[in-house]
């Protein structure tokens, strides 16, 4: 069976009936569509295997090009025996893009996670990002987009067992929640992070399938599925925007190495490879960063004022010329006096181009005056004398003392080690107090000796983009914005600028000194102010009594956002427990690891070292953030500064008001506190000796 055919078949069985081996079961039709699937994607892949690129390349650098192109498009193709190849069917009324004709009969499409066509070219299985598959997530049964009959599958460990059929076209029929749309959606996990292309929501296709041309922030509280829609929205553009992409690039851009690791299977497994994946601090990492700042100084550095600061300091290496430019050629001798060279630096500063541009502008724009003057003299100059004259000893030496070259780290170490420096250029920018705030107690004598902070790392990135443009790429997506100080978003905007962007994030999760306090806010000094702002609100993953718990926190953390509400049928499992100490907890990780899915244990940082000795002379095994999780070894410790971004189908919770003190001051400590309770996936078990936080004990 083709994935094109008339809408023929009878599709009354009900969901999760046994197969029948006739062959008129439907079940057991779309087994064997699965397995042509199969078959048909495993010849698609060995017939690239099988290409012979020996006699098509001229030379061996196009050779190794095309053979990584062949490696890659190989990996793209892999059947990954545990992911379903297709996860839904449309059956047209009419063949979409054809006239309506009476009596016509429509086709069926299966929707998958990547396209599979038979030998003759023929589609079996629709990539979910085509056109044609849009109203698997759309239709309705107001709006049906031209579908009698939208059907869902249903897997068990790879094998399909069972579908479930949506009439809607039929008026008689009344609308129903999905049964297997609820069941996937609370599908326990382990390990990394999956796709959710199965259970794409309206509201998320429409943020996933946005132009390319716009960029997007996507406010979403705990569960509502922001970051699996950052992550498909590039994967769809990769689709319809394949050749820019390849040319401009994409990038994801999270908080930490952990959380990369745990989302860095969702791309691969909807057959894109080719997407980069860092931290802020892999992008500014100009330097070894070996020291810390304390909040204070931290939220100073971060502050978008520090960009001005870094442009004055820079400039002020700019001086005005007080001696001419004579330029010896042959017998001549040509003079550029010293007010004209002040008008050429002059025009050059108000050009407002990066300052390593100018610089390398001023000796051609000397030598043009000198080819002027030789015009006139009645000789005729070109484009090669004009080039000696730039590179001619005097020019260099006149360029070098009026624009001379500046290294970024060079220049930040003066600021932040100098305080006659750093008053000159932040007077009516910073106070004196944060200056002294930012102001090495002991200067460093070198850029390589120097205890570099990660906030230092980002100021010598803005002096990199002052002096040379940073390289923009096509798409960046940031998740976990809500934790980036002004400065971080000045960084990741500047690797977009020629692009667009999806930002992802939630007030209420900003646990960062220097948090965002808008959207609005940040979307400004990432440079995409005029970006769409989008608010999920539906919560897919957080059951709803562990939710409803956690939003206790909300009037206190962020007031003026929506509450999540979640969709799930399941209320999960949710329990407040006093605890006696430490063998208490070891207890309650066996009493969760009795159940199917993942596990983590989650306490303030201070309190990891002592849970690992418990768990570990109590002999259960667990792995850190980031590490992969197996049947066997379910458990993940996870410290409370890490927890952001992360789920497990079971969490337990220790001492909620020891993850409250840890943190500087009470907000940022509560915040923390809504993020460690909003990792749960199937329930949350929450232990204590001291009392809770009275924001939890009050409605």
């Amino acid at each position: 069976m083709s994935a094109s055919t008339p809408v023929d078949e009878p599709v009354d069985k009900p969901v999760g009936e046994p197969a029948s081996i006739h062959a008129d079961d439907p079940l057991a039709r779309e087994r064997a569509h699965l397995s042509a699937s199969r078959s048909a994607l495993r010849a698609m892949r060995e017939d690239v295997e099988a290409l012979d690129i020996s006699d098509v390349t001229a030379n061996w650098v196009n050779a190794a090009v095309l053979q990584h192109q062949i490696e890659e498009r190989i990996k793209a193709l892999a059947d990954l025996s545990d992911t379903p190849l297709f996860f839904g069917r449309l059956d047209y009324l009419h063949s979409p893009g054809a006239e309506r004709a009476e009596g016509a009969q429509g086709e069926r499409f299966y929707i998958g996670r990547r396209h599979v066509h038979d030998g003759d070219g023929d589609p079996m299985v629709i990539d979910w990002r085509a056109p044609v598959s849009q109203p698997f997530y759309r239709a309705s049964k107001k709006d049906p987009m031209d579908i009698g009959l939208r059907r869902r599958f249903g897997y068990t460990g790879g094998d399909l067992t069972a579908y479930e059929d949506e009439h809607l076209s039929d008026p008689s029929e009344a609308a129903t929640t999905s049964k297997l749309l609820q069941q996937e959606i609370e599908r326990p996990r382990v390990g990394p992070m999956r796709d959710i292309v199965a259970t794409i929501q309206p509201e998320q296709d429409e943020i996933v399938r946005s132009g390319l041309s716009g960029s997007v922030c996507v406010q979403g509280g705990p569960g509502t599925g922001k970051t699996a829609v950052g992550l498909h929205r590039v994967a769809y553009l990769l689709y319809a925007h394949r050749e820019r992409l390849a040319r401009t690039g994409t990038l994801v851009v999270g908080p930490n190495r952990s959380f990369l690791h745990y989302i860095e299977q969702v791309l691969p497994a909807l057959g894109e490879l080719t997407v980069a994946q860092a931290t802020v601090d892999d992008l500014v990492a100009h330097v070894e960063v070996r020291g810390t700042d304390d909040a204070a100084a931290a939220v100073v550095k971060g502050d978008a004022r520090m960009a001005q600061v870094l442009r004055r300091a820079l400039y002020s290496h700019v001086t005005m010329p007080t001696e001419p430019v004579v330029v010896v050629r042959g017998s001549r001798r040509w003079r550029v006096p010293a007010y004209e060279l002040e008008e050429l630096v002059r025009q050059l500063l108000d050009r407002d181009i990066r300052y390593g541009a100018a610089r390398d502008a001023l000796p051609q724009r000397i030598a043009h005056a000198v080819l002027v003057q030789m015009e006139r003299a009645g000789e005729a100059p070109d484009d090669r004398v004009q080039d000696a004259v730039a590179r001619n000893a005097a020019v260099k030496a006149a360029v070098k003392a009026v624009w001379p070259a500046v290294d970024p780290a060079k220049l930040v170490l003066r600021l932040l080690g100098d305080a006659g420096f750093l008053a000159e250029h932040a007077e009516g920018l910073l106070d004196e107090q944060e200056q002294k705030t930012i102001l090495w107690a002991k200067p460093a004598r070198s850029v390589k000796s120097a205890k570099w902070s990660a906030a230092d790392a980002v100021l010598i990135d803005e002096a990199a983009d002052l002096i040379q443009r940073t390289h923009s790429l096509g798409h960046v997506v940031l998740d976990e914005a809500q934790d980036l100080s002004p400065m971080q978003y000045r960084a990741v905007g500047r690797r977009c600028t020629t692009g667009s962007a999806t930002v992802l994030g939630d007030l209420a999760q900003g646990t960062t000194p220097w948090a965002t306090r808008s959207w609005e806010e940040a979307l400004r000094h990432l440079g995409k102010q005029d970006a769409v702002i989008e608010e999920l609100t539906a919560g897919f993953r957080v059951p709803t009594d562990v939710i409803t718990y956690a939003s206790r926190l909300l009037p206190h953390i962020a007031p003026g956002l929506t509450p999540v509400a979640s969709i799930r049928e399941n209320p999960g499992f949710f329990e407040v427990r006093r605890s006696g100490g430490t063998d208490d907890v070891v207890a309650a990780c066996r009493e969760l690891l009795g159940n199917e899915g993942s596990v983590g244990l989650i306490a303030a940082d201070t309190r990891i070292p002592e849970l690992a000795e418990a768990l570990t002379s109590a002999g259960i095994a667990y792995v850190a953030p980031g590490e992969e999780t197996t049947r066997t070894t379910r458990l993940t410790l996870v410290p409370a500064s890490l927890a952001k971004g992360l789920e497990y189908d079971y969490v337990l919770l220790d001492e909620p008001a020891a993850v409250v003190h840890a943190e500087p001051d009470e907000r940022t400590g509560l915040r923390r506190l809504y993020v460690t309770l909003t990792r749960a996936v199937s329930g949350l078990l929450l232990t204590h000796t001291a009392p809770l936080p009275s924001q939890l004990t009050t409605l």
